[in-house]
């Protein structure tokens, strides 16, 4: 074989190695990520991240349309999306029920920034983060509102939250960054738990079924396909009467208790 010719074939050789072997190499990493990252390990990498992203720039991590955010632009952020998801579908939110006499639990509180807005629209309002300095943070902008209390979870349940009924649940910005679908799956039967029947559970996921999601990474979390979601929610005993942006970024789901 001529040199030139044996050099093409060498080549060809490695990259048909490596189209063969790649998808291997990949399968077989993600198996041992799995394996030495199980749920008790991404739920102390969870806090432990989110620590450090609060200590660094809490309000750049929760919202990262700007990175130095002042006060007032940061809760007025919070203010935007209660307007958005919250004010424009009142009908399936309150059910008929005044909103400075409902219970509202939110997931992910982060340091406050929706938080905020809820406790100034509803009665009562009970936030979790599994973050310590999420929590500290949230807590000092919550101040001036002594009917929202803020908990530290573990990052997988809600036993921290006082006994339900409660008559809406709502979570945005925080299920993308998850990396387990057996963790999000658990945050919507603790959700179950507290709901009272026929309440609204109204949450956002990744839908972008494309993204890469790793076991040992608290930034791009597991995607949720549409199917998915319907057979979460039928597994916890709801209904996803609507699901909004599947397949994409931000994928919205409206998840009401069964047993009216």
């Amino acid at each position: 074989m001529a040199p030139q010719a044996e050099r093409k074939w060498v080549v060809s050789l490695k990259r048909g190695l490596k189209a063969v072997l790649r998808p291997v190499y990949h399968g077989l990493r993600r198996t041992y990520l799995s394996a030495r990252f199980g749920t008790r390990e991404q739920l102390e990498l969870m806090e432990r991240d989110w620590d450090n992203r609060a200590r660094e720039n809490a309000r750049h991590f929760i919202a990262t349309g700007e990175n130095d955010w002042t006060d007032e632009e940061f809760f007025a952020s919070g203010e935007r999306t209660v307007a958005d998801h919250i004010l424009t579908d009142m009908v399936n939110v309150c059910q008929g029920k005044p909103p400075g006499r409902m219970r509202v639990l939110e997931i992910g509180c982060g340091a406050g920034r929706v938080t905020r807005a809820l406790a100034r629209m509803f009665g009562e309002v009970h936030a979790v983060d599994v973050s310590g300095e999420m929590v500290r943070q949230a807590r000092l902008a919550l101040s001036q509102y002594p009917n929202a209390k803020v908990y530290r979870n573990n990052g997988m349940d809600l036993s921290v939250i006082p006994a339900g009924p409660f008559d809406f649940a709502f979570s945005a910005l925080v299920f993308q960054h998850i990396p387990s679908y057996r963790i999000i799956r658990n945050y919507v039967r603790e959700t179950h738990r507290l709901l009272a029947p026929g309440g609204l559970f109204k949450f956002q996921v990744r839908g972008n079924t494309a993204d890469k999601s790793k076991a040992n990474e608290t930034w791009v979390g597991v995607p949720i396909s549409d199917r998915q979601a319907v057979r979460c929610a039928n597994e916890c005993g709801f209904e996803a009467r609507y699901r909004v942006g599947a397949g994409a970024q931000e994928f919205w789901l409206w998840f009401f208790k069964r047993g009216r």
